[in-house]
């Protein structure tokens, strides 16, 4: 991946909605609300500023128009430059043609879950199953309002995306936990006996993730 002189995704957006015309900051996260993509990427005002400036110091953006509204403060129009057409462009690209190595949370846990005795992590991932059916019947809400609203599926095709990675770790979990349970896990005896003291088993614990991480 190309190291960029901004890379909140953020920026992205607001690069792509500059692209269809000149606004201030607040019309941007209006804009961009409205089409519910804050299910996809984290807008704040303050993060947004933040950006814009980043922006406008890369010269991907700049000012095009200062006014006033009654006793509001003063907001400023941006518009996209050749160079940040080009950004737009060259990133959005390389994002939808590279995959690429991500650490979410869930992995990194999953990796040091045997810390945990067995009989803790299951009814954990249990907790983490209802969660998921949760935030997946959000997203489905959602997705219902948005196409009541007008939205075609070109606009959702991100939320459409969240539903299926939504789905597949939620049957993955169920599977995981069902075998916690039902004490099917391959070399569930071993953490057992790890988490009792059993000295062999941790070292053959330490020796198993020293093979796959060489």
């Amino acid at each position: 991946m190309v190291k960029r002189k901004v890379s909140n995704p953020l920026a992205l957006a607001v690069l792509a909605v500059l692209s269809e015309s000149s606004m201030h900051p607040y019309e941007m996260a209006q804009k961009l609300k409205g089409r519910g993509k804050e299910q996809s990427i984290r807008i704040n005002y303050g993060s947004l500023y933040t950006v814009v400036d980043s922006l406008v110091r890369a010269s991907f953006i700049e000012p095009v128009e200062t006014f006033r509204e009654g006793r509001r403060p003063e907001r400023t129009v941006y518009a996209l430059t050749p160079a940040g057409a080009i950004e737009l462009r060259e990133w959005l690209s390389e994002i939808l043609r590279t995959s690429t190595k991500e650490y979410p949370e869930f992995e990194a846990g999953l990796s040091l879950m045997p810390v945990l005795p067995p009989e803790t992590v299951a009814p954990l991932l249990r907790q983490r199953v209802e969660s998921l059916e949760i935030r997946l019947a959000e997203v489905r809400a959602f997705m219902d309002q948005m196409r009541s609203n007008g939205l075609r599926r070109l606009f959702l095709i991100e939320a459409e995306y969240e539903e299926m990675m939504l789905r597949a770790e939620l049957a993955w979990v169920k599977c995981l936990a069902e075998e916690l349970e039902e004490g099917t896990l391959e070399d569930l005896e071993i953490w057992y006996r790890w988490h009792q003291g059993d000295e062999s088993s941790r070292s053959f614990a330490i020796r198993g993730r020293e093979r796959h991480v060489s």
